[in-house]
């Protein structure tokens, strides 16, 4: 079922296109040909092998990037859809929204950032981009996934709670309403389905949990009591935590377009603060969930990467690249011209997997 779009929504007609001017396709929108682009790319399948909080190979029913990015892509449709906004274009940023993270996740981004920090540094928001605008390269005729402006507008504006937005590559305040629902979508995306393998790895304590609003108000509405089976227990409970918070999304978000009295996409993009968002009250509960993650879940001993063991080992890899930038596949060693040595190397870097890295440093 194909809905109405709303005036403030995108749409092909009302789009800034693309860089490199394309033929229309019979059967398929821009944006949807945006979202293949970016589920057939090579750094979209890499993502399985990437972090999100559980290293991959540690137990399979964990999340990793790949799957993060599919769950985020499913909440988003849902609140896009029910706004009547391009649920494509939100599904495009979805997808494409952690390309740009590198292996072994935020403990790896650091390290980078720091070895790159008189060329820019690293910022994986940024890193993104760099993916679907050069790195990636299936076209003849161009370099990069030639996506929609409006895509790329999303990526670069990304903002969650551990994500920052790139404000010098685009001149307006703030990306479409899709683009928007994105990030929201993440934000209940990861804290959610984070919750839900903490548990299953019995790194939580449930006692302390109790006492989380978020928490006690997904039991109260499962009846987790009459639910014995603890597999069942936690996934239903995460399921009614992301239904309670997408719902007030969608009440609290249609309240503030219709207060805002936007008309155009031009609109959206001048105001800084999202339009998308949640009320004050579930805003207050999603912050106290993150709050207790962040201090009672990721920062357990288990969790926690050696990081002066991957620090020693990415810095030994840096080097040698760096001095031998032979061993780069023959499309990174012609970007060095143009790009720099150190930010190919970091490029060549960032794209691989946990697996990959790991295979890398006992080569050298």
């Amino acid at each position: 079922m194909t809905c109405q779009l709303c005036d403030y929504a995108v749409s092909e007609e009302k789009s800034k296109g693309r860089k490199f001017g394309e033929k229309a396709h019979p059967y398929r929108t821009d944006f949807e040909r945006d979202r293949d682009r970016i589920i057939h790319c090579e750094a979209f399948r890499r993502l399985e092998g990437k972090t999100q909080v559980f290293t991959p190979g540690i137990n399979d029913n964990y999340r990793n990037r790949l799957t993060h990015s599919i769950e985020v892509a499913q909440i988003g449709r849902t609140i896009t859809r029910a706004l009547g906004l391009n649920e494509d274009l939100t599904e495009a940023i979805c997808l494409a929204h952690d390309l740009g993270h590198p292996p072994f996740g935020h403990t790896g981004e650091k390290i980078l950032d720091c070895l790159t920090a008189d060329v820019g540094g690293f910022e994986h928001n940024r890193q993104s981009l760099r993916i679907v605008d050069l790195l990636e390269h299936p076209y003849p005729g161009f370099v990069g996934l030639n996506l929609m402006y409006e895509t790329r507008l999303g990526l670069a504006k990304h903002k969650t709670t551990y994500d920052k937005t790139q404000q010098s590559f685009f001149d307006e305040k703030n990306c479409s309403l899709e683009g928007q629902v994105a990030d929201i979508a993440d934000r209940i995306a990861y804290n959610c389905h984070d919750l839900e393998d903490g548990l299953r790895a019995g790194l939580i304590d449930i006692r302390k949990l109790e006492e989380i609003q978020l928490f006690r108000q997904a039991q109260d509405a499962i009846q987790a009591f009459e639910i014995k089976d603890p597999a069942v227990l936690r996934t239903r409970t995460a399921k009614a935590i992301i239904d309670i918070l997408v719902s007030d999304c969608l009440d609290t978000s249609k309240r503030i377009l219709n207060d805002s009295k936007i008309k155009s996409v031009n609109d959206v993009c001048e105001i800084s603060d999202n339009l998308i968002a949640l009320s004050a009250q579930s805003e207050q509960k999603l912050k106290e969930l993150e709050n207790f993650l962040l201090g009672d879940f990721y920062s357990q001993q288990t969790l926690i990467l050696p990081s002066d063991e991957i620090r020693q080992q990415l810095e030994k890899l840096f080097d040698s690249l760096c001095r031998d930038p032979g061993q780069l596949p023959a499309y990174y060693q012609k970007l060095i011209e143009k790009q720099g040595l150190k930010r190919t190397v970091c490029d060549y870097i960032a794209g691989m997997t946990d697996r990959f890295w790991q295979r890398m440093i006992d080569q050298i």
